[in-house]
């Protein structure tokens, strides 16, 4: 099953694939204008994550996926990790159930080397250990589509995008008053609501949303017995006021709670078991931008302005002396101005500034120290880029980026980016390549935090890809296929106490220190054919890491929870009387789950059904099978995954 699958996926990647998996091909009946009114090949899509401003895609030279509302929707998938691992080059790894600490690699990279944006806010944590994001409390909500951009962005989006960045954009109204709502429940327990309402006038845009998800889950601990649950409360909105036509003012906010039960290691045996163990973990989001265009609209400015504030605290009902057995609070404040400027026709910049202020505090409170002094610390990086895209002859687009960071402990560092994209056949074949530069610094808790170094170096990468897209028959079919290679030095880790480093004393565990240098490399297939009322996409990706650190006792292992081999298959048929159905394969190859490649992660095969009926142009029910085989998998050692659950649920639109 699992090697038929393999062999399935690549095959209808590498007959049916397309660039843009899971996104939904423009109407092909007109040529649509770009934002200097010259006409775009009319089956492109436009896309803003890789140039930071609207572009055709069939101009963008570096890997980008787009997973459209209706794809969102179609799939039924919750969480949004879940999602994206439908996508080239996209794993995860989570820590039980969903509600658990989530992870998110693009082609091999470190979980925190990914930047992840909602609504133009970066949603790194300082407070984490390698301050990136959390996936576990992000649900689908009120999303509109997603942009996934694979292989190093650190010009134009700043320090840790060295594996790539995730884009999320929320819903926006486009009717004077319209709304929505959908419920569903099933297996162990679980219940999922939201609702959310908006409206588009002369001079205002509005949209308020809210949600809730509640499980039982299973229990955090692959052996255990008692039920680890999950719950999730979160709501967003925006405003857009248009002041003149020329001049407006954008506010935007997102907010979640999430409460996730889990196991631990609990005294005298400190072995991992059944614990009464819960996290708490509340983040809010928030932006204020003003948007104003020049010289007839060829010169836009937006000068803004990001909040990010995340609070995580764990708790030990069990514990006498303290309940407390973890507290952090992470928060980020940026300062930005982009402007883009429509040089002639063909020929677009983009420039800009940013000074980014973080600060964190954690403390880890136990028996022996039940009132520990907490870390606190904060550090600012002032930056300013710019990137010139030109399409220097018909249908080559060429892309090149130069980003200045000024970071208050590691001083200056410049960074390069450029891209190369050729449309052929009136944009039936399109060849693409792209180079890029990662810089990262260290974050506040490798620098400051009992664990700290403040000697550290930056980590640094550069990453390369190149692929090629093929159309076929007015887009009923599709090819493509892309090749990525990513060097990384001064990766910092984790090492134990005691060792060489003179920072080790007999009271400190250990200590972060850069050991490590890696890279990675791999091929991406990706494929979608549209027959009628039959669609299929699929994708394969084979990624191959290597810890590559001279002198290092691992040198030459393959890096963790990284697997060698996924793929993704989904088929879709439209039934008579607005029913659908479809089904999704996942499948996982090996992955290790120790610097030493002794523990091994078996691979593994989801297979998802799905079914829905639009009843008419309100209500819409639907319902899907998880893990319709029943497979027992793991994606973190000793973590329970989800068995075989089935939901129902309705949605209604007005």
């Amino acid at each position: 099953m699992k090697r038929l699958l393999i062999s399935s996926t690549s095959l209808a990647a590498a007959l049916f694939s397309h660039h843009v998996l899971a996104a939904d091909i423009a109407d092909a009946s007109a040529p649509a204008p770009d934002a200097a009114g010259r006409e775009v090949f009319a089956f492109d899509q436009i896309v803003v994550t890789a140039t930071r401003t609207p572009q055709p895609l069939y101009k963008v030279g570096s890997s980008i996926a787009i997973l459209s509302r209706d794809a969102i929707e179609s799939s039924q998938t919750v969480a949004v990790s879940d999602l994206l691992a439908q996508t080239p080059g996209v794993s995860f790894s989570r820590n039980g159930g969903i509600g658990g600490t989530t992870s998110l690699r693009i082609r091999g990279a470190e979980t925190d080397q990914t930047i992840v944006i909602i609504d133009g806010v970066k949603l790194n944590d300082p407070s984490s250990t390698g301050g990136g994001y959390n996936f576990a409390n992000l649900l689908v909500g009120d999303i509109d589509h997603i942009e996934v951009l694979r292989g190093a962005q650190s010009t134009l989006w700043g320090s840790q995008a060295i594996g790539g960045l995730v884009n999320i954009v929320t819903a926006e109204p486009t009717k004077t008053f319209e709304g929505s709502a959908e419920a569903e429940g099933g297996s162990r327990a679980t219940g999922y609501g939201r609702v959310a309402a908006g409206g588009a006038m002369d001079r205002v845009v509005w949209r308020l949303a809210g949600s809730y998800f509640v499980t039982d889950g299973q229990s955090s601990y692959a052996l255990g017995r008692e039920k680890d649950g999950y719950q999730n409360a979160g709501l967003s909105g925006r405003l857009r006021y248009s002041i003149t036509d020329d001049v407006s003012l954008d506010l935007r906010g997102f907010y979640s709670h999430g409460h996730n039960q889990f196991d631990g290691f609990p005294a005298p045996a400190f072995a991992f078991a059944d614990t009464a163990e819960f996290g708490k973990t509340i983040e809010f989001i928030g932006y204020a931008g003003l948007n104003f265009g020049l010289l007839e609209g060829r010169f836009k400015n937006r000068i803004g302005y990001g909040y990010t504030d995340t609070n995580r605290d764990n708790f030990n009902p069990d514990q006498a002396v303290t309940k407390v057995t973890f507290d952090a609070t992470g928060r980020n404040k940026r300062w930005e101005y982009q402007g883009s400027f429509a040089i002639l026709e063909g020929w677009d910049a983009v420039f800009g500034a940013e000074h980014e202020k973080s600060t964190f505090r954690t403390a880890s409170p136990s028996a022996f120290t039940p009132k520990p002094v907490p870390a606190v610390a904060g550090v600012g990086i002032t930056s300013a880029y710019a990137q010139l895209q030109a399409e220097v002859i018909k249908g080559v687009t060429l892309t090149g980026g130069l980003r200045f960071d000024d970071h208050d402990t590691f001083g200056s560092r410049a960074l390069g980016q450029a891209a190369a994209a050729w449309a052929i056949n009136d944009g039936n074949t399109i060849v693409r390549a792209s180079f890029g530069q990662g810089f990262k610094a260290p974050t506040l808790y490798q620098l400051y935090s009992i664990y700290g170094n403040t000697a550290l170096d930056p980590e640094e990468a550069n990453s390369f890809d190149a692929g090629v897209e093929q159309h076929f028959m007015d887009n009923m079919f599709t090819v493509s296929a892309t090749g990525f290679y990513r060097k990384t030095l001064n990766q910092i880790d984790f090492v134990s106490c005691p060792n060489t480093n003179p920072l080790c004393t007999p009271a400190k565990p250990g200590v972060y220190d850069n050991t490590a240098r890696t890279k990675a490399q791999g091929v991406e297939l990706a494929g979608a054919a549209k027959l009628g009322d039959f669609s299929l996409k699929a994708n394969y990706t084979l990624t191959d890491t290597e810890n590559t650190s001279p002198g290092n006792v691992n040198r030459g292992k393959t890096l963790v929870r990284r697997p060698k081999n996924a793929a993704n298959l989904s088929a879709d048929y439209n039934w008579s009387l607005d029913i659908s159905t479809g089904v999704s394969v996942r499948y996982v190859g090996d992955t290790f789950d120790n610097p030493a490649n002794t523990f091994i992660l078996q691979d593994y095969t989801l297979v998802d059904l799905r079914a829905s009926w639009k009843i008419n142009a309100t209500f819409e029910v639907y319902g899907r099978i998880e893990n319709l085989l029943d497979e027992v998998y793991a994606t973190t050692r000793n973590y329970g995954t989800a068995r075989r659950g089935a939901v129902a649920g309705v949605r209604a639109k007005f």
